[in-house]
């Protein structure tokens, strides 16, 4: 598993991201994560749909939050042909008890944190901390990357903008 030093910051201190870097035009990675149930969800439950793919570092903090609620909000726009994931390393009652308090019910959010396994996948997952860095993705109906934003400074918000095009395009 390639290890990319330096490839993310948090408030501008280096950290190394574990996993390859997802380009545009890649065969989305695989993955298995859990739900808030426990139960698990695969990237094949998600055939012929267009996806967001958020990955945060806690759904627990200001900007993790911002993001998932805006994501939330943009959902309806979107149409019922997209679904949008939230992928942290939070357990899966942590995830339900924020969704409930924030009101988030377009978004969902999914547990990375029993395999550790779609971080790598993605090229995410931050070695020194066990938690995701911040991206997003978008995969369209074939299951190809459209849209990858790895942020730098893991502290910073997505470029929204340019993510939900890149969905609103796949949809076609």
């Amino acid at each position: 598993m390639s290890e990319r030093n330096g490839a993310a910051t948090f408030l501008g201190n280096p950290l190394t991201l574990v996993g390859d870097e997802v380009k545009v035009g890649d065969k989305a990675p695989g993955f298995t994560v859990l739900k808030n149930d426990l139960s698990p969800t695969s990237m094949a439950d998600f055939a012929g749909k267009v996806l967001i793919i958020t990955m945060v570092p806690s759904l627990d903090t200001p900007v993790c939050d911002t993001e998932t609620r805006r994501f939330n909000t943009e959902a309806a726009a979107l149409g019922a042909d997209v679904n949008i994931l939230a992928v942290s390393m939070d357990l899966p009652f942590a995830q339900a008890r924020w969704c409930g308090a924030a009101g988030v019910d377009a978004v969902q959010t999914l547990s990375d944190h029993r395999d550790a396994s779609m971080g790598p996948a993605y090229g995410t997952l931050i070695k020194e901390l066990r938690l995701l860095s911040r991206a997003v993705f978008v995969v369209n109906r074939e299951g190809n990357v459209t849209y990858a934003q790895y942020v730098k400074e893991i502290s910073e918000e997505p470029d929204y903008d340019a993510a939900l095009a890149a969905a609103k395009a796949a949809v076609g």
